[in-house]
């Protein structure tokens, strides 16, 4: 069953709001694409440094990578709501009037190189601004927040409303939550002793397709969109770690990861003819980058998830094995570059090939 309210359940006045919600993060996520991946590139590029693409193993369900940080690489968390969170969340995500949005509060945080002359409607979406805007904050510590303005009442208006957002809910408290509902729980997340609390909170981190532990921003990140879930409207999380080099995004359609994949020559020409394109068509719409014969397309793998990921059928309590996969892979495709209209994503088997 959907945490979120599906179309079919909604008035016609949020229905409006949902499409005006995913046609703003179908932008969205074409800036995040362009900053986590095309970003990040030109910045080992221009330091002289070899990139350091993501092998197929790093993307596999429960795969264990070292941890090493790449300082070229860009890192941010942002949570983007479709409706205004509640004042009684502010507990555990932390949003108030002195992280706001305002040009008194960003003069405060002096790290942040803002424009002499600032425009306190560049925060809106529809600014022509807005992305100018974004990429100044997003190196920023915690996340940056984009919820509907609360103020808005004749029409759907979205805004950047609050930055230095920290997600203080505990991790044990959003694993309790989600063994819950997955039901391996009834209440209390200990309730079936230690050894057990311990696999349900590392299931946690697999649920969410990040290695157990990881660093803050993918650890705030599963936690803000397991505890986003107790809100009735839909919600999007992007992240970005030095360590893991992809966009993750969590959605109410799941996890997924966009990397950047080097093709031979060979490799498009083959992967062109598959999809019935001239290979000039491919290049000029799907390669961002181009390194020696290689040309670097982005890949993205969407995760499914498996039964033991899933309420049961019948409701009744069960037993966690550890064991088994929470996770499968469910598609891959490699996408046009951001900014391409006509050219849609294309399928690839790529991870098990």
């Amino acid at each position: 069953m959907a945490f979120w309210s599906v179309r079919e359940e909604l008035s016609r006045v949020q229905r409006l709001r949902r499409s005006y919600y995913e046609l703003l993060r179908d932008d969205l996520d074409q800036y995040m694409l362009d900053h986590a991946l095309i970003g990040s590139y030109t910045r080992f590029l221009n330091s002289g440094t070899p990139y350091p693409f993501v092998e197929k193993r790093e993307l596999k369900p429960r795969a264990r990578i070292p941890g090493v940080e790449y300082e070229h690489q860009n890192t941010f968390l942002v949570i983007f709501v479709e409706d205004t969170i509640p004042s009684r969340y502010k507990k555990y995500v932390r949003f108030f009037d002195l992280n706001t949005i305002s040009k008194s509060n960003l003069l405060k945080a002096k790290a942040l190189p803002l424009p002499d002359s600032f425009d306190r409607n560049q925060k809106y979406f529809d600014a022509v601004q807005f992305y100018n805007f974004l990429k100044i904050l997003l190196p920023v510590d915690y996340a940056l927040l984009i919820q509907r303005d609360p103020g808005s009442h004749l029409k759907n208006r979205y805004m950047l409303s609050h930055f230095h957002v920290r997600i203080d809910w505990p991790i044990a408290e959003a694993a309790e939550d989600m063994a819950q509902t997955l039901r391996y729980i009834s209440k209390d997340l200990y309730e079936r002793g230690d050894a057990y609390a311990e696999s349900l909170q590392k299931k946690f981190f697999e649920y969410y397709g990040v290695p157990v532990m990881v660093g803050g921003r993918r650890t705030a990140a599963i936690v803000a969109a397991q505890y986003l879930k107790r809100m009735q409207c839909i919600s999007t999380v992007y992240v970005g770690s030095s360590e893991s080099r992809a966009l993750i995004r969590i959605s109410e359609r799941g996890i997924s990861k966009a990397i950047l994949l080097p093709m031979s020559e060979a490799e498009m020409q083959q992967f062109a003819a598959l999809h019935n394109m001239a290979l000039l068509t491919f290049k000029k719409n799907y390669v961002v980058a181009r390194e020696g014969r290689y040309g670097i397309c982005i890949f993205q793998v969407t995760y499914a998830y498996t039964n033991h990921a899933r309420p049961p059928d019948d409701g009744k309590l069960r037993e966690l094995n550890p064991d088994v996969n929470w996770l499968s892979i469910g598609q891959e495709h490699i996408l046009p570059k951001p900014g391409v209209h006509k050219y849609p994503p294309l399928p690839i088997a790529f991870i098990y090939s």
